[in-house]
């Protein structure tokens, strides 16, 4: 009896454990929606295990995964989203195969893709006990038309690349032709070594480089093979090169800089990206044979010229027909116009010679940049064409450093500061035009406390100075007494007034004019007419100049034609009577016979301004060091041009010379 009540308890309790198992047995719609989360969250790999077995017969695990990652990184999957609508109505306990349709949307590099499609469940036995809903898989998932064998490909269309333009619409870069070099292996025979090493002397590309180039499993006897590619307009290079048995030229395009090195600072150039380039602008449809802005504008304005490049997304048929998933149609690029104009550019440059320096010109009522001019330079046509090894030692070994940009670089001013040393004790109270300070000798010192350190001046008239004196022989006693007597903290308060350690709002970044540390008296001294730790980049320079032709506020200086014209960046600098006075003064540092650029008169034109000498390698003291020669100057009659220039280690005087002839060239 004990032994039949026995197995009638483990009858009920094995059929329970049944029942609860069928309870708890998923229904497809609820299988389904777990494998949506997990697309949706692209986790491939827990994906699979949905997978029916005839489908994993068909793609393995590795395969599947592989394949969904690469597709969706090599098109860059973003906000994926697939939806399920559950059945109102419950699955059938009995059916052992359902359809479900369902909805994927997308986005990619070439814009949305949408589709919608079915999927088909299959209830299988996982194992003697266990029957389970797993799905039909293949390449369709991926996408509706994608089948077995069919290839994704995602061929693009490089956009025009907008042209950077002057004031007047002439190009400072755009697209033209260059002349690209190469070989005709036919046009060599006998002489393929002779020819390879001519080529490579001429062109400066190694013989290596050529045999590799000439030994491409796509070259034979008549093809074109490429070398090097010069700009067009080098007839001596071409000519020498052509001469060369084997040697054909052709056309290509290319993007050209018409002002050459002449304005390459201010233009930069492009070149190939690099894989760098690549990782730094994800997202943005580079490819390896694409170019990008290197340097200056071409790089500032990268995303304005380069525009957006076409791309489509193709699924190849094994029969050679294609189908469309997504198409983005390419945008060309937009030209940049800037207030520069060409022939003034091109004037201050040539007046430099190649001898290190720089210069900015602007329009100091409007505001608008003119030139910006950094000497030496380099050719921005070689390379963007892609310089050799040995062009590029040549630029980086040179003493004089063609490709450090000297117009967005700091340096001290010198005596240049002094007419905004003088604006600022003007209005804190700390100057007035009549006092004269009975200053003697060519040194001076406060007392002992400044040790063997005295501060020097030029020349010593032999009369009390006074503030307009002081401006016209450039006297660094003068303002360094005015100075300590004004005040540390008024002295910078008055800098920052005028821009010093502010980043400067302007389409070309600048490296922002400092006042460095002042902390002593002697620094402060020192600061007063420009030395110290003072650095301005020329560009700040030109614009403190502004104040004298803008009743005291400084202007705003813009690059692009399309800023806002005359917008005053600082205001109130100084009081109309004051601003009389001193740029009455500063035509008198040109006009009168004393004056320190008495050199720069020039026969019914007059001039304003004021130079500066500014110490960079100090010397022992009473000994002189290497100096950089200043000149600010504009035509106060008609200011429509404003010149800041500065030559390095050249002496007084030199400054005043090179801004005196481009002036003059101006006035022709």
């Amino acid at each position: 009896m004990k032994k039949f009540v026995l197995i009638s308890l483990c009858l009920i309790l094995s059929s329970l454990l049944v029942a609860c198992n069928k309870e708890k047995e998923p229904k497809p719609e609820d299988r389904f929606a777990d494998y949506i989360k997990l697309w949706n969250e692209q986790k491939f790999d827990k994906m699979y295990e949905f997978l029916s077995t005839e489908s994993k017969e068909n793609v393995t695990k590795e395969d599947f995964v592989n394949r969904y990652k690469k597709i969706y990184e090599d098109l860059e999957i973003k906000n994926l989203k697939v939806q399920f609508k559950k059945p109102e109505e419950e699955t059938d306990k009995e059916a052992t195969e359902i359809e479900f349709p369902f909805d994927v949307n997308m986005d990619s590099l070439a814009g949305q893709i949408a589709f919608n499609h079915k999927v088909k469940f299959m209830k299988e036995n996982v194992d003697e006990k266990k029957k389970e809903w797993l799905l039909n898989w293949d390449t369709s998932f991926i996408f509706p038309d994608l089948e077995e064998g069919d290839k994704i490909s995602v061929p693009t269309t490089s956009p025009q690349r907008g042209s950077i333009l002057d004031r007047n619409g002439i190009a400072l870069a755009e697209n033209g032709v260059a002349r690209q070099i190469g070989l005709v292996p036919k046009d060599m025979e006998g002489q393929e070594e002779k020819s390879i090493k001519q080529v490579s002397k001429i062109l400066g590309v190694s013989t290596e480089q050529i045999e590799k180039t000439l030994g491409q499993s796509w070259v034979k006897p008549d093809s074109f093979v490429p070398v090097k590619t010069i700009p067009k307009d080098n007839m001596e290079l071409r000519e020498k090169v052509g001469q060369v048995p084997g040697v054909i030229g052709m056309d290509v395009e290319a993007r050209v800089y018409p002002l050459g090195a002449r304005a390459a600072h201010l233009t930069g150039n492009i070149a190939p990206v690099t894989a760098e380039d690549i990782e730094d602008n994800k997202g943005k449809g580079y490819s390896s044979s694409d170019v990008i802005g290197r340097r200056g504008l071409e790089n500032v304005f990268e995303d304005q010229l380069r525009g957006e490049p076409g791309v489509k997304i193709v699924i190849q048929k094994e029969d050679g027909s294609e189908v469309v998933l997504a198409e983005k149609e390419v945008n060309d690029g937009e030209d940049v116009q800037l207030t520069i104009d060409s022939a003034l550019q091109v004037t201050i440059f040539d007046e430099l010679h190649g001898k290190p320096s720089t210069a900015a010109a602007i329009d100091p009522v409007t505001g608008e940049t003119l030139a910006l001019v950094s000497s030496p330079s380099y050719d921005p046509n070689t390379l963007s064409l892609g310089a050799t090894n040995e062009e590029w030692k040549a630029l980086e070994e040179n003493p004089n450093k063609p490709m450090l940009n000297r117009f967005n670089s700091t340096f001290a001013p010198g005596s240049v500061l002094k007419p905004i040393t003088a604006a600022i004790g003007l209005k804190n109270g700390a100057l007035d035009w009549k006092t004269a300070l009975p200053i003697k000798d060519l040194s001076w010192q406060k007392d002992a406390s400044w040790g063997k350190y005295k501060v020097t001046r030029v020349s010593d008239p032999g009369v009390p100075i006074d503030l307009e004196k002081a401006l016209i022989y450039s006297d660094n006693i003068y303002f360094a007494q005015t100075t300590l007597e004004l005040g540390k903290e008024k002295f910078i308060a008055g800098l920052k007034d005028f821009g010093f350690d502010e980043d400067m709002t302007f389409a070309y970044p600048m490296h922002t004019s400092s006042i460095g540390e002042i902390d002593s008296e002697i620094a402060l001294a020192d600061s007063s007419y420009g030395q110290g730790q003072i650095e301005m980049n020329v560009l700040h320079l030109a614009s403190t100049f502004t104040i004298f032709t803008n009743n005291g506020n400084m202007i705003k200086p813009i690059l692009l034609t399309d800023e806002k014209q005359g917008e005053i960046w600082k205001e109130n600098l100084l009081k109309q009577e004051e601003v009389d006075h001193l740029g009455a003064a500063l035509r008198k540092v040109v006009e009168d016979p004393h004056g320190t650029a008495r050199g720069a008169r020039i026969d019914g034109y007059p001039l304003a301004g004021k130079t500066g000498t500014a110490e960079f390698a100090k010397a022992e003291q009473g000994k002189k060091g290497k100096e950089n020669s200043w000149f600010v100057a504009y035509n106060p009659d008609h200011p429509d041009t404003l010149i800041a220039l500065m030559l390095e280690a050249d002496g007084t005087g030199s400054a005043v010379d090179k801004v005196k002839n481009i002036f003059t060239e101006m006035k022709k």
